[in-house]
């Protein structure tokens, strides 16, 4: 069906350059066509226009295009704003006011915040409190079926919108813009989201706005920061594009997802979100409803428990395969270095592993020969969760959280790689991101899977992966469809972002002697003995 395609501009601080900005317009309508409108963000005016300015007031010059701008930034501009609740300033141009939505006759939805975020309580006229956000957010995710708007229009740019994302060159991202920006961003979802301010012009990486394989597909969000009007250093500051109001879009075509898509930078703000918000989302699936088969095509639903398979038995004990070769991890193995070894329970051992990223790097491995978790018993994988629990408060007596990964590829028996890092040295949101990032830079996708899942619900025995788990419990998973950089785990681990050791990322570096081993493994063994459950048994 043909819908009817809007073309809109968007431009970052005119700073009163009236012809300036008009005389591109003027330039681009005459090659490309008509415009619907013209989105201005950023300081509209400057300090010194009221001459340019008052051409168009009066009526004398006219705006060659429906102009709609942003309110002040600054006390010295408010007086071009005499009413705050929006009003025509001129003809063709329109201040939208402090805050809200505003929806053209072709049905899209234009969402505003005008204004800096406030510093200090009463806020000024010229800034917008957490009050102004919450109160625009309840607006519109009260509304029935609501699934975000079209486009988003603040002056100052998000908090951390270069999270994941591609370089926002000399702007800090982690330090400039509003928080209270990112987290009206990541209520509304806007398509588009418009910003200005910082004079640098910056097209971040389409970003997601669900959680793959926890919730359903939705559309992605674009950020823009665009320069200011006539800056001297040629940066991009008038934007072009085209857009379909969501409300008139078939759905299938609105959550497709473009290649260079990136994780959502709001992230964290999406899981600290307090749970009295949900009653104004009620249109979102619970989180952990299903789970997708990574097998099949993405979007199909299968059962996320066991009874609905038709398959009520518990998993059966069953003897493990038997290598087929050679085993450098089989305990009964005469390949194995019996001298690493640090505790062994009935169906699972621990071993420091060989050239560890520290000397408390240790493995959890079966005794039997299986592959990978997906493949464990459940006797088998109950011990497993017992050495995780264990680990846990192990390391946490030490100052330390673990992460733990496995990479299910080009590797014949299981290895639980558990490595502890300082808790002061990072959160376990700072390790998640470090994992995704760095995955990203690779073009892997590692995706979040639900706390209370496991791995058997998302790949099926057989199947090639890489997954991070969290002594918190949170997993990041990849489906490995092609080559995997086998030290993926290790190198993120060991990188300037997390333990900064990149000389150690390749194990074959840090092979100690062997009577450095056997000390290692007594200290560890000396050390972990209270929290060892095998020697209580």
């Amino acid at each position: 069906s043909y819908h009817a395609v809007s073309r809109r501009l968007a431009c970052g601080d005119v700073e009163g350059r009236l012809e300036a900005i008009f005389g591109r317009v003027r330039a681009i309508q005459a090659k490309s066509g008509r415009f619907d409108m013209l989105l201005c963000v950023g300081n509209f005016f400057g300090s010194t226009c009221e001459a340019e300015w008052a051409e168009y007031r009066t009526g004398a010059k006219k705006a060659p295009i429906p102009t709609y701008v942003l309110g002040a930034n600054t006390q010295d501009t408010l007086s071009y704003f005499p009413d705050a609740s929006g009003c025509e300033l001129a003809e063709n141009i329109t201040y939208l006011g402090r805050r809200g939505v505003y929806s053209g006759c072709s049905g899209l939805q234009i969402a505003y915040l005008s204004g800096t975020e406030a510093q200090q309580q009463p806020a000024p006229a010229h800034s917008f409190s957490a009050k102004d956000v919450a109160e625009l957010k309840a607006s519109l995710l009260a509304t029935p079926r609501f699934r975000g708007v079209d486009i988003l229009l603040t002056s100052p740019w998000p908090r951390d919108v270069g999270t994941f994302a591609n370089s926002a060159g000399e702007i800090d991202t982690k330090k400039c813009g509003s928080m209270l920006v990112s987290d009206l961003a990541a209520s509304l979802k806007p398509r588009y989201h418009f910003a200005a301010l910082e004079k640098a012009y910056y097209e971040r990486l389409p970003y997601r706005n669900h959680m793959v394989l926890q919730e359903t597909p939705q559309h992605v969000t674009r950020f823009i920061a665009l320069a200011n009007v006539g800056n001297t250093g040629k940066k991009k500051y008038l934007y072009a594009f085209s857009i379909v109001p969501m409300s008139s879009m078939d759905p299938a075509e609105l959550v497709k997802q473009p290649q260079d898509v990136t994780e959502n930078p709001y992230r964290k703000l999406r899981k600290e979100a307090p749970k009295s918000r949900a009653p104004l989302s009620a249109e979102e699936e619970p989180a952990c409803q299903f789970f997708f088969d990574l097998n099949k095509h993405q979007g199909k639903k299968r059962p996320s428990d066991r009874k609905e398979r038709g398959d009520s038995q518990p998993k059966q004990a069953k003897k493990p395969p038997q290598p087929t070769g050679p085993c450098w991890f089989c305990l009964a193995s005469p390949e194995v270095e019996k001298h690493l070894v640090v505790s062994i329970g009935t169906h699972c051992y621990l071993a420091l592993a060989k050239g560890g990223l520290s000397p408390d790097h240790v493995l959890i491995l079966p005794i039997g020969h299986y592959q990978s978790v997906v493949d464990l018993s459940s006797e088998v994988l109950e011990e497993v969760t017992k050495y995780k629990a264990a680990l846990k408060e192990f390391f946490r007596s030490k100052g330390k959280r673990y992460v733990l990964f496995e990479r299910n590829y080009r590797s014949q028996h299981l290895q639980l790689q558990v490595i502890p890092v300082p808790l002061d040295l990072c959160t376990s949101e700072d390790i998640k991101e470090a994992f995704i990032t760095q995955a990203q830079e690779q073009q892997i996708e590692l995706l979040e899977i639900p706390e209370h899942s496991d791995i058997a619900q998302v790949a099926q025995p057989g199947t090639p992966y890489f997954y991070v788990e969290l002594d918190t419990g949170e997993k990041l998973f990849h489906r490995i469809r092609g080559r995997f950089p086998l030290q993926f785990g290790r190198c993120v681990l060991a990188s300037e972002a997390l333990l900064a050791q990149p000389q150690r990322a390749d194990w074959r570096q840090c092979a100690a002697q062997r009577s450095e081993e056997e000390a290692q493994a007594r200290a560890f063994r000396r050390d972990f003995e209270s929290f060892d459950f095998s020697l209580r048994a």
